[in-house]
């Protein structure tokens, strides 16, 4: 296998990384697991805390799959209704919110990493 150093612009890079959260939590419909992941590299030195919190972000965007999944099974093919409903909010919110702090990932990583 390679080394981190292979990665290097895929991992130093927020807006990679927060497609790439929204990726692994699409495929592995679990915000935990991913998390849990991202908080390991960081703790590692693999990843800088900015690309971190990006890819936090991004995955919380990947759990609305989850959401539209269960619709699809529940409606029997394209989410109706109040189904729909609730997955469009909640994909919805979870967008907008991780839109908007994406722009200020250098800031907040400076914040964090101060405690």
């Amino acid at each position: 296998m390679g080394n981190s150093e292979d990665l290097q612009s895929f991992i130093t890079n927020p807006y990679w990384m927060f497609i790439g959260g929204i990726v692994c939590t699409l495929l592995w419909q679990s915000s935990s697991l991913s998390t849990t992941t991202i908080v390991a590299l960081v703790s590692s030195g693999v990843l800088p805390l900015p690309s971190a919190i990006a890819a936090v972000l991004g995955a919380n965007i990947g759990t609305t799959g989850t959401i539209w999944l269960a619709g699809f099974f529940v409606s029997d093919g394209m989410p109706t209704g109040a189904t729909r409903q609730i997955a469009l909010i909640h994909t919805g919110v979870n967008a907008l919110m991780s839109i908007t702090l994406l722009p200020f990932v250098q800031p907040i990583a400076r914040f964090v990493g101060k405690f």
